[in-house]
């Protein structure tokens, strides 16, 4: 039996999800994305994982796709049309991980290179630390950018800079993706893991439900009129004033204590 390449391990509400291939810097095989799919899923059923934090084992956060593995496939004859694997592989994936309602933040460590900087991006949240870089890579082996980086990267620094970016697939060192948007948080070596465990500890103790809500009212705001964005705030704040969650931060209010959220 092959060794799980995507770990998951539940402490204090956050779900902490690893991609576990660190001999070739966590680059995505078949059997990577089908389990990230999978562990994605479960994290999105899963009651007791409030928020998720999403890193790579040893060196690196991603490297992308596993050219080894499309190598070889070559070398057996076997055909496949790479507009079928990002539509099969890569599609579901990024629709999963955006999809969810929990709080998800990156903790880049390495290269984000190619579908690995994709991931990146698809996350809430972005800490790096000074030895970070994100590589659009994608036209350094004459593709297109795929894996949500056009729908990505563009809302994050803008439609000018995402084109210089994607045209020149150059690296993207840790204060330059600090200053343009690409990252959230930039954090010391070797503190990359616990100051991103602890902001997703935080967000998991909160009002979680609010927090899903918010992102979803946000989300939606960058594709809307003034007055959808206005009447799906209300639709949501509707939602919101239904939780416990509500009453407690109501009644912990008038009581000037903190409140106990339970991201109900």
């Amino acid at each position: 039996m092959s060794e799980a390449t995507v770990l998951l391990n539940k402490q204090d509400g956050v779900g902490v999800i690893t991609l576990n291939r660190p001999k070739v810097y966590n680059a995505i095989n078949q059997q990577l994305s089908r389990e990230l799919v999978e562990v994605l899923q479960q994290v999105a059923q899963d009651d007791d994982i409030r928020s998720v934090l999403i890193t790579g084992a040893g060196k690196a956060f991603c490297s992308g796709q596993d050219l080894g593995d499309r190598s070889a496939m070559q070398k057996k004859g076997d055909h496949f049309a790479l507009g079928d694997s990002v539509r099969e592989r890569y599609n579901p994936l990024i629709e999963t991980l955006s999809g969810l309602d929990k709080p998800v933040i990156a903790a880049v460590n390495g290269v984000a290179a190619g579908a690995g900087c994709s991931l990146a991006l698809a996350c809430d949240i972005r800490f790096i630390t000074p030895s970070t870089r994100f590589v659009e890579a994608f036209v350094r082996i004459g593709l297109a950018v795929d894996s949500g980086s056009s729908y990505f990267l563009p809302r994050l620094v803008g439609l000018g800079k995402a084109l210089e970016l994607a045209m020149s697939g150059r690296d993207v060192e840790a204060e330059e993706a600090l200053a343009i948007g690409l990252a959230e948080r930039m954090v010391e070596e070797g503190k990359l893991f616990d100051e991103a465990f602890a902001f997703a500890r935080q967000l998991a103790e909160g009002p979680t439900v609010a927090i899903g809500l918010t992102k979803r009212a946000i989300i939606r705001g960058m594709e809307s009129s003034l007055s959808e964005a206005l009447e799906f705030e209300a639709e949501v704040q509707e939602l919101a004033g239904r939780t416990h969650d509500f009453l407690e931060g109501v009644q912990a209010f008038a009581e000037k204590r903190k409140p106990q959220f339970k991201g109900k």
